[in-house]
């Protein structure tokens, strides 16, 4: 299920807001809209963007950066619960049985392990495939951050280009002194919009697809780690604790002592 970031949204939300309202309050706002400023900072760094990276990898971070406001990434705590029941079942009705738990999960890389699972590969062979999957995925995402850390690094620099080439023109106006403030202000304005570019946007947004990356890395991590002790026939319970590893103390305790309430409970039905 897709789920909003609000963390970033509000983020977005709050920085702009913040920034607008000093604007009014500190005089005029139009004074701070300038084409060829924008021109100069983002259409310059977005054509050095283009010399530094392909096509395709330009055109394929735009359509990933919606990682940093959505999100599918389940929480690891049902994955853990998920992994827990698939072992139940496995030792229950064996590993075929879990053919039809294969798309339980949207995710390419889950249904993927648990059919080599199901196929009786060797897990040698399983944890070779999915670490090479696990590889290039991080490949692809470094290179989707790279591209924003770049525009986030090229930004400023084109604002600076774009001051000099203003205060160019204000030293070719020092026989009319009452065109030097007004000159001077517009070279400004392209320092102003590089480094809110580089700030505001592209580098917290490297961040976040860095976090998401992580994030995904470590599911994927959990699910490979789940796969190969099912297939191993690893008692479900060392399965669940073997995956808690991957949490946090925190939530890590909180999940066992939920655990632990369950099984209490079990076993207080059962007597």
């Amino acid at each position: 299920m897709r789920r909003i970031d609000f963390m970033t949204v509000i983020g977005i939300i709050a920085g702009i807001g913040l920034m607008g309202g000093a604007l009014v309050l500190g005089g005029n706002l139009r004074i701070f809209w300038s084409v060829p400023s924008l021109m100069v900072t983002v259409g310059g760094s977005f054509a050095a963007v283009l010399i530094n990276f392909s096509f395709q990898d330009v055109k394929n971070v735009f359509a990933t950066v919606k990682q940093a406001f959505t999100t599918e990434l389940m929480e690891p705590e049902e994955l853990i619960e998920l992994f827990g029941e698939l072992a139940r079942k496995a030792r229950r009705e064996g590993l075929l049985a879990l053919e039809d738990d294969a798309n339980r999960l949207d995710d390419p890389f889950f249904s993927k392990g648990i059919q080599m699972m199901v196929d009786a590969m060797e897990p040698e062979m399983i944890r070779e495939i999915l670490e090479t999957d696990m590889a290039y995925m991080a490949r692809r995402h470094e290179n989707g951050q790279a591209i924003f850390k770049t525009w986030g690094n090229l930004a400023p620099a084109f604002g600076m280009i774009g001051t000099l080439m203003g205060l160019v023109q204000m030293l070719a106006k020092l026989d009319k002194p009452e065109a030097l403030g007004p000159s001077m202000a517009l070279a400004l304005i392209t320092t102003f919009y590089g480094a809110i570019m580089a700030y505001m946007i592209f580098i917290p947004l490297a961040g976040k697809l860095s976090l998401r990356s992580e994030q995904e890395m470590m599911l994927h991590q959990m699910m490979l780690e789940g796969i190969i002790s099912i297939q191993s026939g690893v008692n479900p319970r060392i399965l669940e604790e073997r995956l808690r590893s991957f949490l946090p103390a925190k939530p890590r305790q909180r999940q066992a002592s939920a655990g632990e309430i369950t099984r209490e409970e079990v076993t207080g039905r059962q007597i």
